[in-house]
């Protein structure tokens, strides 16, 4: 099963959770401020537990297959 679609025409390309219109970004904003994954369902109730992995996932891809530059202030 697909988790994770980007289409053009759903939120500007925007990788969203298959099946919503969530954007994979709101579960990342949602998680830093300190929602719990139970608030975050309660938000978002057609997000399971597997959607929200799915999304952290991701992302970790993302990560392991760039190249970050580091800033040191």
């Amino acid at each position: 099963m697909k988790t994770i679609e980007i289409n053009p025409q759903v939120c500007n390309g925007k990788p969203v959770l298959a099946g919503t219109r969530i954007p994979v970004t709101v579960v990342l904003d949602q998680l830093a401020e300190g929602v719990t994954i139970e608030g975050l369902q309660r938000k978002y109730p057609e997000l399971t537990l597997p959607l929200i992995s799915a999304a952290l996932q991701y992302c970790r891809a993302i990560i392991d297959h760039s190249e970050v530059e580091m800033v040191t202030a």
